[in-house]
């Protein structure tokens, strides 16, 4: 196929349309480039449920062997059980999902050994021209000894990793919580047709859980709703079963079952801003109260506040993976957390994983007599709006206006570590530019609803005026 690698190469990982976009001798061809650009001689692989997946996952490792490297496949696997593999094996890995997008997409999340990222940045680029190369010229010619394939099964040990991680031994229902009647905590999993109904069971195999599925059937076509619960209509038929069942909590999961969203008693959705306040509490205690907690630069004022409190060291990042990785790298950080629901541990090779995220949830809730409700209101402080998307002819002068808008005021700081931040004493807002559509990205906090309607309101009046 005649492939446009600008389309499909994107800033931390390759995505794009199947047949249409990509294939399998493409994918051959990104498994020779990467253990190239990676100096592997043993690599590991996974994929999610989706049809195109076993194919293309095949195919990397095909290309991978071609070039002398030992590829171990562990076959159908969460991102993070992926980034499991790669952290206690010490391999680079590559894991076939597109995540949450639409059931004709496929893709590719690379790491190094240790689950070390691979971005642009970070021998993305090299990969992308290495492919490029061989598409104009031929491929490249099989080492005198190629690699072998072979399966391994590392779900247990992945499940078995989480679990030492955090205590859930002695959880039991909130006071209030008994409702269901029962001696175990009540909770209602949304798999979305993805990889969690393949790594919950076994997670929670044994726990003082009574779990109520729903999804759990994996099927790459997404039949009951797209599996991004970061979208509120994703996660309607959750909320409806958690009040239905009288269960103490839910929980979402994506596509490709790396990140988790959660749902109170009621059915109320909890900001990830708040979970990551919590999980921050959470691995403070657990590292004697001392330790550096990254966030990125839009969650809540509630995270740094909470961290300060609990005696650790809040640092404020850009967005995206990539940034949250590298400082957590630099820093030596215990826990990291994204107002997107990604949740990056230490003790898990600075990686992202919702299912420890989740773990963490489970524990605080069953270790105290509140509903979770109560007990996520002391990490939920502010009023905060969501992510607003513009749509703008031209996002660098739209930017400009609201800069110019602000700039000079009194009593007001701005700085641009990622888009334009302008904090106030009791309100901020964060305008960021989208990498991939003609969107201004907005959100804004505040100590009331009325000063956040007002700020958010002035602001989309000059972003779209």
């Amino acid at each position: 196929m005649a492939a446009d690698l600008s389309q499909i190469v994107k800033a931390y990982d390759v995505r794009g349309v199947v047949p249409d976009q990509w294939d399998e001798p493409l994918a051959e061809l990104f498994g020779a480039a990467f253990v190239q650009v990676t100096g592997a001689d043993a690599i590991v692989t996974g994929h999610d449920m989706r049809p195109s997946s076993p194919g293309l996952s095949g195919a990397f490792a095909r290309g991978a062997a071609g070039r002398g490297a030992d590829v171990t496949e562990i076959g159908l696997c969460s991102t993070d059980q992926l980034y499991y593999a790669s952290g206690a094996l010490n391999l680079p890995g590559a894991m076939f999902t597109a995540s949450h997008n639409p059931a004709q997409y496929n893709g590719i999340k690379m790491c190094r050994a240790g689950a070390a990222p691979v971005g642009q940045d970070t021998g993305l680029a090299e990969i992308r021209e290495l492919v490029e190369g061989w598409l104009a010229s031929g491929a490249p010619e099989p080492v005198e000894k190629p690699g072998t394939v072979t399966r391994r099964e590392t779900l247990t040990d992945y499940a078995a990793h989480l679990r030492s991680l955090v205590d859930l031994s002695g959880i039991r229902p909130p006071a209030a919580g008994q409702r269901t009647g029962g001696d175990k905590v009540k909770v209602v999993v949304d798999a979305g047709n993805g990889m969690g109904g393949h790594t919950v069971p076994t997670v929670f195999e044994g726990l003082p859980i009574e779990l109520v599925p729903m999804y759990f059937e994996l099927d790459g076509t997404f039949p009951n709703h797209e599996a991004n619960p970061l979208d509120p209509k994703n996660i309607v038929d959750l909320q409806e079963r958690v009040r239905a069942e009288r269960a103490d909590l839910g929980l979402a999961f994506d596509g490709d079952a790396d990140r988790c969203f959660v749902v109170d008693q009621n059915g109320d959705p909890v900001s990830p801003s708040a979970v990551t306040a919590l999980v921050a509490a959470r691995e403070l205690a657990r590292n004697g109260g001392t330790g550096t907690v990254i966030h990125n630069l839009i969650t809540s004022w509630s995270v740094p506040e909470v961290v300060r409190e609990c005696g650790g060291t809040p640092v404020r990042t850009r967005v995206g993976h990539s940034f949250i990785k590298a400082e957590m790298a630099r820093t030596g950080a215990i826990f990291g957390g994204e107002h997107s629901a990604h949740y990056y541990f230490r003790d898990f090779w600075n990686a992202d994983t919702g299912m420890l995220a989740a773990l963490h949830v489970l524990a605080a809730l069953g270790g105290q007599d509140e509903p979770l409700s109560a007990l996520v209101a002391q990490y939920d402080r502010y009023a905060g709006s969501g992510e607003i998307n513009s749509t703008v002819a031209d996002q660098a002068a739209s930017a400009a206006a609201v800069k110019s808008a602000y700039e000079g005021r009194e009593g007001l700081t701005l700085d641009e570590l990622d888009g334009l931040t302008v904090t106030a004493e009791d309100w901020w807002f964060n305008l960021r530019a989208s990498n991939t559509e003609p969107l201004l990205r907005l959100n804004v906090e505040a100590r009331d609803e009325a000063t956040l309607a007002k700020v958010r309101d002035e602001v989309l009046a000059l972003v779209r005026g």
